[in-house]
């Protein structure tokens, strides 16, 4: 049910890739309460072109963007100001990759080549956006970024490997540049500690089925799915979280501060 919580609202979504994707949940729901979209995703992700569907459905222009890619944020941030007429209110950043977990290589045997693509990709870029947008004066004052991360940057989880060092780098942008951007020109910068979820991504990660498994026993809540996650972002993005800035928010059904479930001491009994 649509509450107008972001009329009046304009924003930018990276990382919308098919109906699984939390992005694409974000930008379907930030239309249902009233805001207008941008989405951006990499050349290669828009020839696959499921994206083009969402963006007839919420009536948002598309632009193609590598957000490692300095020049090519300059241009989508850009021609984004020029749609919405000027600045905008919220960003998020749904964007990670590992090219040594999609090859299945261990972590202490890593190819440093790809680790530092999996840093660039998962993390850098974060903080690639938010500078490009504070040199433009992008994002409109009060406004809201948002980066999706995990709770392996705390914790060992077998086979997540570099994504791990990847999202913990992303939490400490966020906190790092939320400090600056909220004082200068008070904008919110938060980081989003989700449930391990059934995304196209999150398929390249060994054992996520069992990994979901696990956490959905572990969690008194359950899992959150994407569109718990999607609602959770609406809730930032608007007024109601504006004096939120600089944390990571777990949303993963009380997953983070269990140490073990009775569901989960259920499977060992014999």
């Amino acid at each position: 049910m649509a509450n107008d919580l972001l009329k009046g609202k304009k924003g930018i979504i990276f990382g919308a890739l098919n109906d699984k994707s939390i992005a694409w949940k974000v930008a379907e729901r930030a239309y249902e309460e009233g805001a207008e979209i941008v989405l951006s995703n990499t050349a290669g992700a828009l020839r696959m072109g499921e994206i083009n569907a969402l963006g007839e459905k919420i009536n948002a222009p598309i632009i193609a963007a590598d957000a490692t890619n300095v020049e090519e944020l300059d241009l989508a941030i850009d021609k984004t100001m020029e749609h919405f007429g000027g600045g905008f209110d919220f960003v998020l950043h749904s964007i990670g990759m590992s090219p040594n977990v999609r090859k299945k290589i261990p972590y202490d045997d890593l190819n440093y080549v790809f680790f530092n693509k999996t840093l660039d990709i998962s993390a850098i870029s974060f903080h690639k956006i938010l500078r490009v947008c504070k040199q433009k004066d992008a994002i409109n004052e009060w406004g809201s970024a948002l980066a999706l991360s995990y709770i392996a940057a705390q914790r060992t989880f077998f086979g997540y490997d570099d994504m791990a060092d990847a999202k913990a780098l992303l939490e400490s942008i966020a906190r790092s540049f939320g400090y600056i951007y909220g004082k200068d020109k008070k904008v919110r910068v938060n980081t989003i500690s989700q449930s391990p979820t059934m995304t196209t991504a999150g398929s390249g990660v060994s054992g996520l089925d069992l990994l979901f498994d696990f956490a959905e026993r572990m969690s008194p809540l359950g899992n959150a799915d994407a569109l718990d996650c999607a609602d959770y972002c609406i809730m930032l993005f608007s007024d109601l979280a504006r004096k939120v800035t600089m944390q990571n928010l777990y949303h993963d059904g009380g997953f983070a501060s269990i140490g073990i479930s009775e569901e989960a001491m259920d499977k060992y009994k014999s």
